[in-house]
């Protein structure tokens, strides 16, 4: 079905309220997911309500906790998310970051101990609305393993995603953001939902043998698997060292706590291009080389080359006008959330119509 993007956060922030959440937070948290619908990623979208839910409802999520900062050393900041919504407690790490970074030119900013993250681009962009470059290194834990090692055949890790931002003044940005899987867990959840297959080189069966079946992953014990072999899989390690054992003092291996949740661990570096040299020199030399990227000739079938945050930008355009399309199981799924949480079929039936 086809829905416009402020009628779902208007439902998905009055499922989060009924299971708890402030008012407030519901917002922020409803619109962080419907702008990952409308940037193309339903993977980090409403589908993702089902689970919030649940995690709530289990105590997992403290729907009204902000970030607490735990180290100050200047240009080098600590907080502990204690398990708030991600969205919550990753912003307001971020927004102190900002201010830091414009300060001494640079902040490194961890943050431990946050439930769902979410699309972690949101994070970057907002940096780059204030001029600042990114760099963001997180890690999944809280629940067992679903990603092999390369050359592996068991879990080690989860989808532990990369983002980095280069700002630009008329605000399309470069936002590089990625799992460092070959899809993240969330579209292979989507593709079951949907009953499609997964891109080749995505999964593996329970015995490590490839395949495209979503669900051999989420209901037959198989894992997914980094992208690009050794490389993706050596910025995974990364992400769960920087974002996990120096961001939040807590990885996946086995002596920490798997309680069935979803939480995030990010380490960030925003930089101010100001602090570096020559502002002005810089954003004419980032324009000239995007602009001899856009002038590559596309290959056959490619309608034209883009650069890391086009396609998103492009998505939202037209998913204001059209609507976000949710597929029936989701969509099924979303208001069952809405009963766990509360909410009866009166209620449900009156945020759905019109």
């Amino acid at each position: 079905m086809l829905i416009r993007h402020d009628k779902l956060t208007e439902i998905s922030t009055a499922i989060l309220k009924a299971a708890g959440a402030p008012e407030k937070n519901a917002r922020l948290v409803s619109e962080h997911l419907v702008e990952a619908n409308l940037k193309g990623h339903d993977s980090h979208g409403v589908g993702m309500v089902s689970s919030y839910v649940r995690s709530i409802l289990a105590g997992h999520v403290k729907v009204d906790r902000d970030a607490e900062l735990i180290n100050d050393a200047g240009a080098v900041l600590s907080y502990d998310g204690g398990a708030g919504f991600g969205r919550v407690v990753g912003m307001q790490a971020i927004e102190t970051g900002i201010d830091r970074a414009r300060q001494h030119g640079v902040c490194v900013v961890a943050l431990g101990n946050a439930s769902h993250l979410g699309r972690i681009g949101v994070f970057g962009e907002r940096c780059s609305d204030e001029g600042l470059i990114s760099m963001h290194y997180v890690n999944v834990v809280g629940h067992d393993p679903m990603v092999v090692a390369y050359g592996g055949r068991d879990a080690r890790f989860v989808t532990n995603p990369f983002c980095c931002t280069v700002p630009r003044d008329d605000g399309n940005h470069v936002v590089l953001d990625m799992a460092t899987t070959t899809v993240a867990a969330g579209k292979v959840r989507v593709a079951m939902m949907k009953g499609v297959d997964v891109p080749d080189e995505s999964l593996v069966d329970k015995n490590g043998n490839p395949t495209n079946d979503p669900n051999a992953m989420w209901k037959e014990g198989g894992a997914m698997r980094p992208f690009g072999k050794h490389k993706g899989y050596g910025l995974m390690v990364m992400c769960e060292l920087l974002g996990g054992a120096l961001g939040g003092l807590y990885t996946m291996q086995p002596a920490n706590p798997r309680l069935g949740n979803t939480i995030n661990n990010m380490l960030s570096v925003i930089v101010d291009p100001s602090a570096v040299g020559d502002r002005e020199a810089f954003n004419q030399e980032v324009t000239s080389m995007i602009d001899y990227i856009y002038e590559s000739e596309p290959a056959d079938g490619v309608k034209s080359v883009l650069i890391p945050g086009d396609p998103e930008r492009e998505s939202k355009r037209r998913l204001l006008e059209e609507g976000i399309e949710v597929d029936d199981n989701s969509w099924e799924d979303f208001l069952a959330a809405g009963g766990k949480a509360g909410l009866t079929s009166q209620d449900l039936d009156l945020l759905t119509s019109g």
